[in-house]
């Protein structure tokens, strides 16, 4: 299964993108599509408190699951059931299923109250993909597990210890799957089975069917099946009635804020979390993702998969060691990729180049003249033509920018990403522009 985990948490694009990238992502390699949906699902009932004012609506779902059939691409629900709930936990409604009361990244897996509403969120999501055969669960960095009061008291009851903890909650999730879906196949992310001790994971006390991923998991896109032999303890196979499967994921980008990171991703993160900035937007991690994409199904990035990856894209050329691609480019979105490379290399350069280093600025146009509108006209004009073309011409940019990115984004994703890659450096500009008129 080559999988493109769509994370939805933020920046989710439009139908009408999507209709147009699914093509573009099955002609690349893909067979499926992971997606996490958090508050973009159209829950309904007590849930609805869940759902963004621009979530997907039930037809969307639907539209969604059809686009992924014609192109032959499975679709794979992810429900986070442990950790990265922010969506859940910040409503003050379930601020009570939190491990520790002031932080609403991860359940409390010891209130009854957490597994019923999981049990919800599963059902609706599951009811709403009847031709999906997985679902992941998500289950990775799940913070500050253990340092709750509920779960000190229960290691200290249960002589066991936060790994034993960790996998009874994976196993109540599993069970509520197994006994109302039966056959439907589970993922989880490894990260936190690696933590855990090879005597949890041959099920002390859980009947859980889990074996410990290899060591290098995290760099790899393989699929480590749970019920299988484990090489690392030479323990015996063991049954399981749900096929529960384990992934590695690849590396995330550097920072939160990144909002240009070409290297190979298996994952596109729009946000590191529902409380983070935005990173890459999905238009310009498509080069990276079909070089991923290539390399998975080449067994590495071949000059056979280099030239798949550019005639797809309608690239002249990349470049993996500078992070760049040259040429046009034909996939969707190429406008929004080449204009948030301006955005990257020339917006925040030009400006502080224009603030900074003009001599006439500093020496007759300061903070202090601008405060008390006190200036010399011969001076202001030695730099004025200069900065309100420079200007006019971000204006314009901006301008075209914000009509491209709206074709492919809801509102709230738009301002987000224009306040915070456009304005911290263009408002300054519109200051003084307004300062000098």
């Amino acid at each position: 299964m080559r999988l493109v985990h769509l994370d939805l948490k933020g920046a989710a694009p439009r139908l009408s993108y999507l209709e147009q990238v699914f093509p573009l992502l099955s002609q690349l390699g893909a067979n499926g599509i992971l997606i996490e949906y958090e508050d973009m699902f159209p829950f309904k009932g007590e849930l609805e408190i869940l759902r963004s004012p621009y979530a997907y609506s039930e037809e969307d779902i639907e539209r969604i699951q059809q686009l992924a059939e014609q192109h032959k691409l499975e679709v794979v629900p992810l429900v986070q059931t442990f950790g990265h709930v922010e969506f859940i936990l910040k409503h003050e409604k379930y601020q009570h299923l939190r491990e520790i009361e002031r932080f609403p990244n991860s359940f409390n897996p010891h209130v009854p109250d957490t597994l019923a509403l999981l049990k919800s969120i599963l059902s609706q999501v599951i009811e709403k993909h009847r031709h999906s055969t997985w679902i992941h669960i998500g289950a990775d960095e799940v913070f500050h597990l253990g340092e709750g009061m509920d779960s000190k008291n229960w290691m200290s009851h249960n002589k066991g210890d936060v790994g034993t903890m960790f996998l009874k909650h994976i196993k109540e999730v599993l069970g509520f799957l197994t006994a109302q879906y039966w056959g439907l196949r589970v993922l989880m992310w490894d990260d936190m089975l690696r933590k855990i001790s090879v005597g949890a994971l041959r099920g002390e006390g859980t009947g859980t069917a889990v074996v410990a991923p290899g060591p290098d998991s995290s760099a790899a896109p393989a699929l480590v099946h749970l019920g299988r032999h484990c090489a690392q303890c030479q323990q015996e196979p063991v049954s399981c009635p749900v096929g529960i499967w384990v992934s590695g994921k690849y590396e995330e980008p550097e920072a939160p804020s990144c909002c240009w990171h070409q290297c190979p991703l298996a994952a596109l993160p729009a946000e590191y979390d529902h409380y983070s900035v935005l990173c890459e937007l999905l238009p310009v991690s498509i080069p990276s993702l079909a070089i991923c994409l290539q390399t998975l199904v080449n067994g590495g990035f071949t000059e056979e998969a280099k030239r798949k990856v550019l005639d797809v894209l309608g690239l002249e050329s990349v470049q993996l060691e500078q992070s760049t691609c040259e040429g046009r480019g034909t996939f969707p979105g190429v406008e929004i990729y080449h204009m948030v490379e301006q955005v990257n290399g020339h917006l925040k350069e030009s400006i502080l180049k224009a603030l900074e280093e003009e001599s006439a600025i500093k020496g007759w146009f300061s903070p202090y003249h601008r405060k008390r509108q006190f200036g010399n006209p011969r001076n202001m004009e030695s730099f004025g033509s200069k900065v309100l073309k420079l200007h006019e011409d971000w204006e314009s940019f901006v301008r075209d920018l914000r009509a491209q990115l709206e074709r492919v984004y809801f509102p709230d994703t738009v301002e987000e990403w224009m306040e915070e890659n456009i304005n911290p450096y263009l408002d300054q500009l519109r200051d003084l522009v307004q300062d000098y008129r």
